[in-house]
C-alpha cells in the first residue's frame, strides 16, 4: 500500500500545536451573526393550515414557496432549538447546483433523468440566487463556481475524464487546468491539476443564510417558534395534531424537515445515518499570506479522494477546511460530545500545512462537528404519508444547501396531490434502501470506511465491498 500526500510531506508537529493553542470549540458562522433574541416557544393550543417542522433550510424554503403559492395561508414553523443551529448553520457554504450529490451518482441510479436533473439543479441554483437578491438576504452571496484539484497521479485521468465527459454533452463552463495553471489560481504544492466548473457553484455565509431566510418568511407572515420540540404527530380526523412540551397545533398538512433527527415517521427510521464531519476556521489571512496563495478567484475547492477535503474562503478573508474524517457512532445518535474529536482537528490542520505550508504561523480560531443526514443513495429522498397529509424530506448527505431549496417546492407539490414535472421524477417517486439496523449498520459503514481509505492509498482501486456496494447502488461517503 503507498502513501498520500499528507503522510509523505506532514507539518512539524509544533506547527499543529501552535496552530491549535486557543482554538474556540464553537461554529463561525453563527458566532458570525448579531445577537438577537430567541423567539417565542410555542404554547396552547392553535389551527394551522400548514405547519412545518424544522428551521433549518428545507422548513424555511418550504415555508417561503408556501406563503408565495397562498398568502393567505397560514403557515406555522416550529423548531426545537433555534433558526439554523444544526447542519444549516454549521456546513461549508458550498451551494452545488446538483440535486444528485454529483452527475456520476446521478447517471448511475437515474440515467434517463440525469440531464435534466442537471437542468433542474442549475436553474434551481439561479434562482437560488435570485430569491437572495430579491428577498435582500446579505448572505455574503458569491457565485465562484468551484475546483476539484488532483493530489495524487492517478485522480488526473478522472480529471481528464471529467472535462471530456463535459465537452461531449457541451456543458459550458468547465475548464481543464494543468498543474501550473492550478497553482496559478490556488497556490499549493499539492496540486496536479484541476477542472474547474464556473457555473455550478455559489459560496454563501450559512448562518446569515438561514437568519436572513427567517427573517423574510417571517416579513411573508410565517410565524415561526423556537425551543418547541414536537414529540408526536398524531391524526385527528382529517387533520393532523402536532404535539409540543407545551402546546398542540391543528392542521391540515405537515412537512417534516428534520433531516438527521430521528424522523417522526416510523417507516423512516432506518433511511438515514448521522455521520459527523469536522472543520476548522482560521483568523483573517494577511494581504501578504493571501499574496502567497494567490486565490483571487475564491472559488471553492476540493481534492479528489474518497476521504476528501473541501475549503474555502469566508468574506473576510478566513479559510475554512473541513472534512475527510466522516465519523459513524454506534446506535445512530446525535450528541454534542460527537462534535469535540481531537484527532480529527489535529488530522484536519496537519493536512491543512501541508497543502498551504506557506501559511505556517497561522492559527485556527474555531473548530466544529456537525451531523450528516447520511442516505444510502447520497441525495435526499421524498414521500408522503398519513394519506398525503404529511411531505417529508431528507438524506441530503452533506449536498443539500442549494438543494433544499428544492425539496421545499417538492413537498408543496406532493402535498397539493399535484402530478407535477418534479413529482414524476423517479428521483422522487422511489425511495431507497435503507440503512439496516444495528449492530449491522455500525460493522457495515466502518467497513466501507476503511475500505474508501484504503482504495485512497491504492491509486483509487476500490475493493470488493466497494465494488459490490456500488453494483447494490448503495454507499457511505465522506
Amino acid at each position: 500500500m503507498g502513501t498520500t500526500v499528507f503522510e509523505r510531506t506532514p507539518p512539524a508537529p509544533r506547527v499543529i500545536a501552535h496552530a491549535l493553542a486557543g482554538t474556540r470549540q464553537s461554529v463561525f458562522w453563527l458566532d458570525d451573526l448579531p445577537a438577537s433574541r430567541p423567539r417565542a416557544s410555542f404554547t396552547g393550543e392553535a389551527t394551522a393550515d400548514l405547519v412545518v417542522i424544522g428551521a433549518g433550510y428545507t422548513g424555511l424554503w418550504t415555508a417561503l414557496a408556501a406563503k408565495r403559492r397562498d398568502p393567505s395561508a397560514r403557515v406555522v414553523i416550529l423548531e426545537g432549538k433555534r433558526v439554523g443551529w444544526a447542519a444549516s448553520g454549521r456546513n461549508g457554504g458550498f451551494c452545488e447546483a446538483s440535486l444528485t450529490h454529483g452527475r456520476d451518482n446521478g447517471l448511475a441510479r437515474w440515467p434517463d433523468e440525469i440531464d435534466r436533473l442537471d437542468e433542474m439543479g442549475l436553474a434551481n441554483l439561479d434562482a437560488m440566487g435570485d430569491d437572495i437578491a430579491r428577498l435582500k438576504i446579505d448572505a455574503d452571496w458569491e457565485r465562484t463556481g468551484s475546483l476539484g484539484v488532483a493530489i495524487e497521479p492517478h485522480q488526473l485521468e478522472w480529471l481528464d475524464e471529467w472535462a471530456e465527459d463535459a465537452a461531449s454533452r457541451g456543458e459550458e463552463g468547465v475548464v481543464r487546468l494543468d498543474e501550473q495553471q492550478t497553482r496559478a489560481e490556488v497556490n499549493s504544492p499539492t496540486y496536479l491539476g484541476a477542472v474547474w466548473e464556473k457555473r455550478s457553484t455559489a459560496m454563501v455565509h450559512p448562518g446569515k443564510l438561514a437568519a436572513g431566510l427567517a427573517h423574510a418568511a417571517e416579513e411573508a407572515g410565517v410565524e415561526i417558534f423556537e425551543e418547541s420540540p414536537v414529540h408526536a404527530l398524531d391524526d385527528d380526523g382529517d387533520r393532523l395534531k402536532v404535539v409540543t412540551l407545551r402546546g398542540r397545533i391543528t392542521a391540515p398538512r405537515v412537512v417534516l424537515a428534520t433531516n438527521v433527527f430521528p424522523s417522526l415517521l416510523r417507516r423512516n427510521r432506518l433511511m438515514t445515518v448521522p455521520v459527523y464531519d469536522y472543520v476548522l476556521m482560521t483568523e483573517p489571512l494577511s494581504d501578504a499570506q493571501l499574496a502567497e496563495i494567490g486565490w483571487s478567484s475564491r472559488q471553492g475547492l476540493s481534492d479528489l479522494a474518497n476521504q476528501f477535503h473541501y475549503y474555502r474562503l469566508s468574506r473576510d478573508n478566513r479559510i475554512l477546511f473541513g472534512g475527510y474524517d466522516a465519523v459513524y457512532h454506534y446506535g445512530r445518535q446525535v450528541r454534542q460530545r460527537y462534535e469535540d474529536r481531537p484527532a480529527s482537528f489535529e488530522r484536519l490542520a496537519s493536512h491543512f500545512f501541508t497543502t498551504f505550508p506557506q501559511l505556517e504561523g497561522l492559527r485556527f480560531t474555531h473548530k466544529w462537528a456537525g451531523a450528516i443526514d447520511t442516505s444510502t443513495q447520497f441525495s435526499a429522498f421524498y414521500g408522503t404519508a398519513r394519506g398525503g397529509r404529511v411531505a417529508y424530506a431528507a438524506g441530503f448527505t452533506g449536498l443539500g444547501v442549494a438543494a433544499t431549496r428544492f425539496a421545499g417546492d417538492v413537498m408543496l407539490d406532493l402535498l397539493e396531490g399535484e402530478a407535477t414535472e418534479r413529482t414524476e421524477l423517479e428521483m422522487v417517486r422511489k425511495r431507497p434502501l435503507p440503512f439496516p439496523p444495528e449492530p449491522v449498520a455500525a460493522v457495515g459503514i466502518n467497513m466501507t470506511r476503511w475500505s474508501l481509505d484504503r482504495a485512497d492509498h491504492d491509486r483509487g482501486r476500490r475493493n470488493i465491498l466497494l465494488k459490490t456496494l456500488d453494483a447494490l447502488g448503495l454507499g457511505f461517503d465522506s
